[in-house]
């Protein structure tokens, strides 16, 4: 049976695989572009997919995008995301508020709005969060504090919907080979090489056994860690 998608952060990395993971397999995707070129570009790589523009650093663009949506929802799956590393002394409130709009409000308010066309369909919710969203180390705080902010609303969204029927999954991925990786290792200021972290297929294998779970089982949390040979091996 064909399952509609609506799926954040499908322009890169883990986001942009996992679309094409879906598309390729035959499902109908919905996608979320913060504008409209965004969206012209994501209509090229996804002919079949509905396209929706709402910016996640505005969350307020995404009310009554639910309306928009054509035909029910079964999974929705929050991927994008956004990283600016700073120590607490030269944090600038500006990149504080945009890590926690887009990681953290804009899924919120997102959830919020699809949760008819979720309980509809006893669908299921995935947030892909990150490491830091369980540990949180010097120069992270703003990211980590919107992912830890994010496994909260995921817990408690999973208690609120049990009796809807709806099934709540966090993804936690250590570091991935993505474009976002590429930015952190520059902005720690270390020599990024891509084999030395987790692939986006792998975190798109274990997102898609999570969707793809008989509905008597649920997978609250998964984390998912490189394996990095030690030196010298």
């Amino acid at each position: 049976m064909t399952m509609r998608h609506v799926v954040t952060g499908a322009g890169s990395g883990i986001g942009l695989a996992l679309a094409h993971r879906l598309a390729d397999r035959g499902d109908d995707l919905v996608l979320v572009a913060r504008s409209q070129g965004r969206a012209d570009d994501l209509s090229g790589t996804f002919p079949r997919a509905q396209v929706l523009v709402a910016d996640l650093a505005d969350p307020g663009t995404l009310n009554g995008l639910g309306r928009l949506v054509d035909g029910g929802v079964d999974t929705l799956l929050h991927v994008a995301g956004v990283v600016e590393l700073a120590p607490v002394e030269r944090l600038r409130l500006a990149d504080w508020e945009q890590q926690i709009a887009v990681n953290l409000t804009a899924p919120a308010v997102l959830c919020r709005e699809l949760l008819p066309q979720l309980r509809a369909s006893a669908g299921t919710v995935v947030f892909v969060n990150s490491s830091a969203g369980l540990s949180a180390s010097a120069d992270w705080s703003a990211y980590a504090a919107s992912k830890f902010g994010l496994r909260a609303f995921a817990d408690s969204l999973r208690a609120e919907e049990v009796d809807h029927g709806v099934r709540v999954s966090t993804v936690y991925p250590s570091r991935t080979a993505t474009p976002m990786q590429e930015k952190v290792h520059e902005q720690e200021g270390r020599t990024y090489d891509s084999s030395r972290w987790i692939s986006t297929d792998t975190v798109v294998d274990t997102i898609v056994h999570v969707i793809d779970l008989p509905g008597d089982a649920t997978i609250p949390d998964v984390t998912v860690r490189p394996v990095v040979p030690r030196p010298g091996t």
